[in-house]
């Protein structure tokens, strides 16, 4: 879908539905303030803001749908427990300090919690942590194939707008592509997302 330079988001206040909101891109930061002044809960991920803020618009007052919490079985205390090799994964992991510096402890100060590697833990509970630190080390040498690639969340849509730019173009820059960026976030889009497409050249004359 190509976009118009002229078509630029509207004023929070000049937006009366929510299938109009959400075909604008925001800023966390700014999805943050906006519950704020509604009076709306502002925890939670980006698009959960997002898709709270328009329920308010089409149904002012009324509580927003919560999402069922995952139900959880396991009692072991992440935070406080003595963790070791034979640790078993639970389906309440915790990523937090004393995780996190164990697997320093087993693989090196280079270790950091990526996505990938959160998503192997929470889809493994019975394995170990000594599973783990096999498989954060597997995960981790996908980086010397020349053509892997990380796949990229959904809500990291300038990160993904700069891959399909450069996968798109050749001799530009970075420079180049944060202008077309900053132009794209402007335009409306069916569902909000800021996607790369040829037309944005557009932004550089």
């Amino acid at each position: 879908m190509s976009t118009s330079k002229t078509e630029n988001r509207p004023k929070f206040s000049e937006i009366k539905t929510g299938q109009e909101f959400k075909s604008w891109y925001w800023l966390k930061a700014e999805l943050v303030d906006i519950c704020k002044k509604l009076g709306l809960s502002y925890t939670g991920g980006k698009f959960e803001l997002r898709d709270r803020i328009a329920h308010e618009l089409d149904h002012p007052g009324t509580p927003f749908p919560k999402k069922p919490k995952k139900a959880t079985t396991s009692k072991f205390n992440w935070a406080r427990e003595k963790l070791t090799l034979e640790t078993v994964l639970t389906d309440n992991v915790s990523f937090g300090p004393n995780f996190r510096n164990f697997m320093k402890s087993q693989v090196g100060d280079h270790f950091y919690c990526h996505s990938d590697f959160m998503d192997w833990a929470n889809l493994n509970p019975g394995k170990t942590l000594g599973d783990a630190v096999e498989a954060w080390n597997k995960l981790e040498k996908r980086k010397e194939d020349p053509n892997f690639k990380r796949v990229i969340r959904p809500h990291n849509m300038f990160n993904q707008y700069l891959r399909d730019f450069f996968e798109a173009t050749e001799g530009l820059k970075l420079k180049d592509a944060k202008k077309c960026w900053a132009a794209k976030k402007t335009q409306k889009s069916a569902d909000g997302v800021v996607r790369f497409e040829k037309s944005d050249l557009q932004f550089l004359e």
